[in-house]
Parts: structure tokens; C-alpha cells; sequence
């Protein structure tokens, strides 16, 4: 007998649709959002398949997050914090909380590593320093 997955697609989704709801009016990062992406509903698309490939195991996403990252100019250690506080927000805030749970797990890696990276890619002669412990 298999074992239901803990969460849903549904539920990733309404986690990606929530999140995204308060990024576009967050006062520093919705501005920065709002530039880059043009097409709201297929980045949202694109963000559920992400997420349910990593919390679902679906392997429906395919793309380079870290290179379109890397390309963006200006961004600091505290708007990835930022950015890692409101996903946290979110995650509090949905009704299954093993989905908020994982989804948390996964961000702090994620948010981590694309932050090493950008500082890699835009400031190669540095060290770079890793993002402020959050909780878990």
C-alpha cells in the first residue's frame, strides 16, 4: 500500500500564489520582482512546477534558478534575507503545516546557495558570506 503524500500540488500552489501575493507589495523586493518578470502567470506556473518538483519528487521543472539570479544586478545578503523572512511568513501561514514545514527546509537551502553563488558570479576576488541564521 502506498502512503499519501503529505501535501498536494493544490497546496504547493496556493504556498507559491501566497508567497508571490506578498512579494509584488513588499517595499523593497516587490520593486525588483516587478521589474524582471513580465508574465506573472507563467512565473507562477514555473514556481509551482519547481516547487513540486523538489517537495513532490515530480521532476516537471526545468530551468537554471541560479543563473537568472547570478544575472541580477544590486542584490545584498539583506534583500535575500528579506526575501527568506516572507517565505518563512508564508509558510507559517498555510493550512498544512508539514507543507510549510518541508517548503521552509528547502528555502533556507535554496536562498543560501543562490546567494553564495550570485557572490561567486558578481564578486569573484571575495569571500563570500553566508546569509544570517534564521529559525526553523
Amino acid at each position: 500500500m502506498t502512503t499519501p503524500p503529505l501535501y498536494t500540488r493544490a497546496e504547493i500552489s496556493q504556498l507559491v500564489h501566497d508567497f508571490y501575493d506578498q512579494i509584488r507589495v513588499h517595499p523593497e523586493l516587490g520593486p525588483i520582482f516587478m521589474e524582471h518578470i513580465q508574465d506573472w502567470p507563467t512565473h507562477l506556473n514555473t514556481m509551482v512546477s519547481f516547487w513540486s518538483s523538489l517537495l513532490l519528487k515530480t521532476a516537471d521543472f526545468s530551468g537554471s534558478p541560479m543563473m537568472k539570479h547570478a544575472a541580477l544586478p544590486q542584490l545584498s545578503a539583506d534583500l535575500f534575507e528579506q526575501w527568506l523572512d516572507l517565505f518563512h511568513q508564508t509558510c507559517l501561514q498555510q493550512a498544512n503545516p508539514a507543507l510549510g514545514e518541508r517548503a521552509w527546509t528547502f528555502a533556507q537551502r535554496i536562498a543560501r546557495s543562490l546567494w553564495m553563488g550570485y557572490q561567486i558570479q558578481q564578486f569573484p576576488d571575495r569571500s563570500p558570506s553566508d546569509l544570517k541564521s534564521r529559525p526553523t
